[in-house]
């Protein structure tokens, strides 16, 4: 999928864990595992807005974009 959720980076400098991530933002730790994975087809603006609350950053920070392979 061409887009890349980067919430392990994001974690990883605020040295927070799954756990208390998922607290904050009000889903399940195994919700948050499927964010991290990249097996999410999608994310509730109101999911976004709270990550992006509990982590202090844009939805830029936590989202990217790459092209397939096959869009050259």
């Amino acid at each position: 999928m061409p887009i890349i959720i980067r919430l392990d980076v994001e974690l990883a400098k605020r040295k927070m864990s799954v756990g208390e991530f998922a607290e904050r933002v009000g889903i399940s730790p195994a919700n948050v595992a499927v964010l991290k994975n990249g097996r999410a087809k999608a994310v509730r603006f109101s999911t976004l807005e709270a990550m992006c609350r509990a982590l202090d950053c844009q939805p830029g920070d936590l989202l990217e974009w790459e092209p397939d392979a096959s869009d050259d």
